[in-house]
């Protein structure tokens, strides 16, 4: 039996933070809470000393591409393993792989390596499934995206995609577009996840979309029309449609440059912490310095200028991708977004599991998973544990 015991900490739960805390974790799964001293100090177990540091569920990144100069579109194992060993770090237990628009051979080639890269993956943040962004985009909305694979949706094609891999979870297209609620049925009938992205839809287009499974709008105001005017008429767009849905799920890239603080503070003030996930949608710079990089693979991906914290198309006409961390989100949802750590950490935590149907995730309860994240004040992270194992800690964490 594998145990874990961390001790003398401020543990967050989902209405308070218990001071003086302890957790107790067998076989990866949570066993015991309480304050004061430790029942299980006798045991064998992994100590760790948190010494005040704070104990969180580990952070759910639902959308990611790349990290430490990897890309999951590098289509390789080596680039899978990379990627969860960097975000591994900055306290990401668990990620969902995401691709780019693509060719349907890169796509598999992708696919296949997320296969393989999965039953060896001891190092890094646990995989929890493929994320599809694209192709099925509007191309005025294209932010980012390869225009040259940005298509219409095509039955004989994504049936053949879904029939080739088990390990797609959610997959995110543009509603408007001719044959998308066909898609967008067919994919809610495998048992995915639906989301609408890079889309110039108004409001009615969207709530026809949401209606037919489209519920999760993904990195909200990135590549979204906003309110609109044809023939003279306005119309309300994407942007007001998932404000106005009140069921509808929304992802943030918190980084307070794709989401800057007035609309961070604008969207928990409309949408609430139920309702929003944190994400990164880091590329392959996450981590590394400033400077050129590539969004993709590394064989056809687009030169991109990584600078002031984000990553530009070379001509500085869109961002093209973020390099945030999950640490950093958490930091800059308090610091901008103006919320409380509690709010902040259920929005990286507890809604991402809700959304993704990870029911043993999400939060620090009996019974649940023991993927934990330690960190100070500032959000910077100690130690991150994965189904009770500890795959990240600093130097100076006090184990025993």
């Amino acid at each position: 039996m594998n145990s874990l015991l961390i001790y003398n900490g401020k543990l967050i739960g989902t209405t308070g933070i218990l001071a003086d805390a302890y957790l107790y974790a067998e076989d990866g799964v949570i066993c015991d809470i309480g304050a004061g001293k430790p029942m299980h100090m006798d045991e064998e177990a992994v100590l760790i000393n948190a010494e005040g540091l704070y104990i969180s569920p580990g952070f759910i990144d639902m959308h990611v591409h790349g990290g430490g100069g990897h890309d999951f579109m590098d289509g390789t194992v080596e680039a899978f393993l990379g990627v969860a060993e960097t975000h591994i770090r900055y306290g990401t237990t668990a990620l969902s792989p995401t691709t780019l628009t693509s060719t349907i051979e890169a796509l598999f080639q992708t696919l296949d390596a997320y296969k393989a890269a999965k039953e060896i993956n001891t190092k890094g943040a646990q995989f929890i499934g493929v994320h599809l962004e694209g192709p099925y985009f509007a191309m005025s909305q294209k932010g980012a995206q390869d225009p040259k694979y940005i298509r219409h949706p095509n039955p004989e094609e994504y049936e053949k995609i879904l029939a080739y891999s088990d390990d797609i979870v959610r997959w995110s297209a543009a509603p408007e577009l001719p044959g998308a609620i066909a898609f967008g049925k067919y994919v809610r009938s495998k048992g995915k996840i639906l989301a609408l992205a890079h889309t110039d839809a108004v409001y009615e287009e969207v709530q026809v979309g949401f209606d037919n499974g489209y519920t999760l709008a993904t990195h909200f105001y990135s590549a979204m029309s906003g309110i609109t005017r044809r023939n003279a008429y306005r119309y309300a767009g994407a942007v007001e449609a998932g404000y106005l849905i009140d069921e509808m799920d929304l992802e943030i890239i918190a980084d307070g440059i794709h989401v800057p603080s007035p609309l961070l503070r604008l969207v928990f003030k409309i949408k609430g912490v139920d309702r929003i996930a944190l994400i990164t949608d880091a590329m392959r710079a996450a981590g590394m310095p400033a400077g050129e990089s590539i969004l993709g693979g590394k064989q056809d991906g687009t030169r991109v200028i990584v600078e002031d914290g984000v990553a530009k198309l070379m001509d500085r006409s869109a961002f093209a991708g973020s390099v945030a961390t999950a640490d950093r989100l958490v930091r800059t949802m308090m610091q901008e977004g103006r919320v409380s750590l509690i709010d902040a950490v259920c929005m990286i935590t507890a809604t991402p599991a809700r959304i993704m149907g990870l029911d043993t995730k999400g939060c620090l309860e009996v019974g649940k998973d023991a993927d934990i994240t330690l960190f100070d004040d500032d959000i910077c992270v100690a130690a991150t544990i994965v189904s009770g194992e500890v795959r990240y800690r600093r130097d100076d964490l006090n184990l025993g």
